[in-house]
């Protein structure tokens, strides 16, 4: 089981044991959604609120997904699914950098490729605390841009 979070103190490490729990359980990922339930980000802002939304519903329409939260890094998942839903190379990623002139993560397109093979997923609330590192490095329009095109681009690119 691989584990992610942000390194930045707005993964709640308090959680953990509850991801792994619910992993035994037999799940293929779990997520620490911010949105499920009680939890909330204070991270969020109008347009990031917005945003992760609208990339929720759009996954959850387009690929079959269930989610309250499709982009938060803090989620655990079997180390297998990096290479069964094809996100070890560069193939998946090349083109929306390229495009859009950034470097994106996989947890996004984790969450899309997990949902269009019907894998067992789960979410259990997380908060997102302010971070202790100081400001994001969030390039909200650029990033936006990559992660939607990808949800698009998966219509018809990905099996």
């Amino acid at each position: 089981v691989i584990v992610t979070f942000s390194p930045d103190g707005n993964s709640v490490a308090e959680i953990l044991p509850d991801l792994i729990a619910k992993m035994r359980e037999g799940y293929d990922m779990v997520i620490a959604s911010r949105y499920l339930g009680p939890a909330k980000s204070a991270d969020d802002d109008i347009v990031t609120g917005f945003g992760n939304w609208l990339f929720t519903k759009t996954v959850n329409l387009l690929h079959g997904g269930k989610y309250t939260d499709v982009m938060v890094i803090y989620r655990a998942y079997k180390k297998q699914l990096a290479y069964d839903l094809e996100l070890m190379g560069d193939s998946a990623f090349a083109l929306p950098e390229k495009l859009f002139g950034t470097k994106i993560s996989w947890e996004p397109l984790l969450s899309c490729r997990a949902a269009k093979r019907k894998l067992k997923i789960a979410e259990i609330p997380g908060d997102e605390p302010p971070r202790i590192g100081g400001e994001r490095k969030l390039q909200v329009l650029r990033w936006g841009a990559a992660y939607y095109f990808q949800f698009l681009r998966e219509v018809v690119w990905w099996k």
